[in-house]
């Protein structure tokens, strides 16, 4: 897996209030290339950045020391986190948004996630998307995305069956989800976990919210107060 060891971003700062790093978020570039996507987030003006950059073809470039706060994630929340750039490491991945993502490319994602998780101790259940954190404002990475895929190498979580259906909204708030609109909320949980299913709320997105949110609740002692 290649890897340049430089850190070529000027767009950093330090995480605020001495918080470490226990949240992934996954990002698509929605750019023609990695190399526009790389000059952009290399670029000072732009003032967006992320720890790594991921090509089509498996190349994997280190642009801010994971100690440090890139800045990918913008507006919105998970779980009790609020500051989402101070509490994550955030990748991006080389593609246009609507195109699949390579072998190569996710293997090198999955090299790297595995890596990243063992060094801050970041459990599956917190590798999320950027649109899990911002619904209705972003979609990435997508729903040609393959979380199934990391779920099974145990670098995600995925629902399984047998659960009872519960509250859609209560289960998803209680996963991660941030306090949104109810459209929004379903439309960003099916981004991830359904992204064919089309209509309003039924029995599946019930179980499957009611599954993750008793097997992974988010911020439980902060969830209980």
């Amino acid at each position: 897996m290649p890897m340049r060891a430089e850190f070529p971003s000027p767009n950093f700062g330090p995480r605020r209030n001495g918080v470490l790093p226990d949240l992934i978020v996954l990002h698509y570039t929605a750019m023609p290339s990695c190399a526009e996507a790389a000059a952009r987030l290399c670029d000072a003006a732009a003032e967006v950045s992320a720890h790594y950059l991921i090509s089509e073809r498996g190349a994997v470039q280190a642009l801010v020391p994971e100690e440090l706060r890139a800045w990918h994630a913008g507006a919105g929340g998970w779980g009790g986190a609020q500051d989402v750039n101070s509490r994550s490491i955030g990748i991006e991945l080389a593609n246009p948004g609507d195109a699949p993502f390579s072998e190569p490319q996710m293997a090198a994602l999955e090299g790297v996630l595995a890596d990243v998780m063992a060094r801050w101790q970041i459990p599956a259940a917190r590798v999320i998307g950027h649109s899990d954190m911002a619904p209705g404002r972003k979609a990435d990475p997508g729903p040609r995305f393959d979380w199934q895929r990391l779920a099974r190498r145990g670098l995600s979580v995925w629902p399984e069956p047998g659960a009872e259906p519960g509250d859609f909204r209560a289960d998803a708030r209680r996963f991660g989800y941030p306090d949104v609109a109810d459209d929004l909320l379903l439309a960003a949980f099916r981004l991830r976990f359904r992204p064919m299913a089309q209509g309003p709320l039924d029995a599946v997105d019930a179980v499957w919210a009611a599954d993750l949110a008793a097997r992974f609740p988010v911020d439980a002692v902060a969830f209980a107060a």
